[in-house]
């Protein structure tokens, strides 16, 4: 078992995750979320509203001011471990998607691995963002493209396929500097 192994309770999170911290609706509501095989609970999360919206918004915003400013190589090596978490957590990620999407074990394995892989990928093309040079219709002047972080981007993802999707919108978009709010899917937290 490597250092960075996590239980499947520790992977299970029932909150949000907003400006570093775990939190949960302000009024309290949750949506419940099943197995799709047996229709067993299996786990709640923050049915968050308007207002913690605007907060992930607001934090993301913030956190964007430090982010940005990480060099192609701090970014990639963020990916990098990110990536390696993932791989070895795969088998108890895979284990949880199974349960609250009800695909096949072996399928969600390999959606957590093929989520692995457009993480380690972004992290190599986060040290490939170059700017160019266009030729310019005058001799004594240049056109530089510069490739810079925007701001704050949002993931909203599907049901099918939730843990692939978030790791290659979350992977690009980290990848190039900017921060993000990510909203799965109700049927598939």
């Amino acid at each position: 078992m490597g250092e960075n192994m996590l239980s499947v309770q520790e992977l299970k999170k029932e909150a949000n995750f907003i400006a570093g911290s775990w939190i949960n609706a302000d009024n309290g509501e949750v949506l419940e979320v099943t197995n799709k095989a047996t229709g067993d609970v299996i786990g709640t999360i923050p049915k968050v509203g308007a207002l913690e919206t605007r907060r992930a918004i607001d934090a993301a915003h913030s956190a964007f001011s430090t982010f940005s400013k990480l060099t192609a190589a701090e970014r990639a090596e963020m990916l990098h471990k990110m990536a390696s978490l993932v791989r070895e957590n795969a088998d108890d990620l895979a284990h949880l998607l199974t349960l609250e999407q009800g695909k096949p074990l072996a399928e969600a394995k390999g959606e957590v691995m093929i989520g692995a892989a457009y993480i380690q990928w972004y992290a190599e093309e986060a040290r490939r963002l170059y700017g160019e040079m266009i030729p310019s219709p005058w001799s004594d002047r240049r056109i530089l493209v510069a490739r810079e972080p925007v701001g704050v981007f949002a993931a909203i993802t599907p049901w099918n396929f939730p843990f692939s999707m978030i790791a290659r919108k979350m992977g690009a978009g980290l990848a190039v500097g900017c921060t993000c709010v990510i909203k799965p899917s109700e049927f598939t937290p």
